[in-house]
């Protein structure tokens, strides 16, 4: 099994090398990287370079003009560019913990999606956080809320089954899936432009074509980068969109990867 990263960014390249650093940190690495750019500048593409230098495998730069929040279409284009069988996709403020790829091959299942939840990083230390370049925290870090997510625990996430229904708990920035799953339903939904419900939709019509989720805790752990909250002017007209994809139980999307294969 070949095992693809796959990290979405835009224009936040100090955050960017934090997740890069604690790549470097990881006890298994992915095969590849590949990096879905939403249309950052020069400076992201300066810190991608240097990254290369210093990762022993292939790391892909996906990159589209910046015409707004365009999370789906760039992940889109970075399924198309993968080679790997097995993808763990997060986001662009997240720090990993040192056996984040390592937990998800290992609880890796054919026709089964993986989610796990995030560690939050307190705002007051985020310049210290990019001084310092701290990449390792445990339960035992004052500087980060709900400590107990930060429990390394493998052998209880056996107690988490697979579940056909969708849970409210899945987040985008720890997740992973087979790549032909994925393909299968035609990847990302591209009528999602603006923040929210795109991975909400990913995941629920992976459910609705006979993929089960099962979510890990106590494993898989990331650690997320305290940021002001993004724009949410278009939640309500993809809440809407979302609720009818639930309603319908539809398996493809109204703009997905058959555009691009067709």
């Amino acid at each position: 099994m070949t095992v693809a990263l796959i990290i979405p960014t835009y224009n936040w390249p100090q955050a960017l090398e934090m997740i890069f650093l604690s790549v470097l940190n990881q006890s298994i690495y992915p095969d590849e990287i590949l990096i879905a750019d939403d249309g950052s500048d020069e400076t992201t593409k300066g810190v991608i370079e240097e990254f290369k230098t210093k990762f022993c495998n292939n790391v892909h730069h996906i990159w589209q003009k910046d015409k707004g929040f365009r999370k789906s279409k760039i992940l889109n284009r970075a399924l198309m560019a993968c080679s790997s069988d097995y993808i763990i996709q997060i986001d662009g403020d997240c720090i990993l913990h040192h056996r984040f790829i390592e937990d998800h091959i290992r609880l890796s299942e054919v026709g089964i999606f993986l989610y796990g939840s995030r560690v939050n990083i307190q705002e007051y230390f985020i310049d210290s956080l990019f001084k310092k370049k701290k990449v390792r925290f445990s339960v035992f870090s004052k500087v980060i809320k709900k400590r107990t997510r930060a429990l390394h625990i493998p052998i209880l996430s056996s107690v988490y089954k697979p579940l056909s229904n969708l849970s409210s708990k899945i987040r985008g920035c720890n997740f992973s899936y087979w790549r032909e799953d994925a393909l299968a339903i035609q990847g990302y939904d591209e009528f999602y432009t603006g923040w929210g419900r795109e991975d909400s939709d990913f995941a629920a019509r992976l459910l609705h074509n006979g993929v089960l989720g099962k979510r890990i805790r106590y494993a898989g752990i990331v650690f997320h980068i305290w940021h002001p909250e993004k724009s949410r002017e278009k939640v309500e007209k993809n809440s809407s969109y979302f609720k009818d994809v639930l309603e319908k139980k539809r398996i493809f999307p109204k703009i997905g990867l058959g555009d691009y294969l067709n």
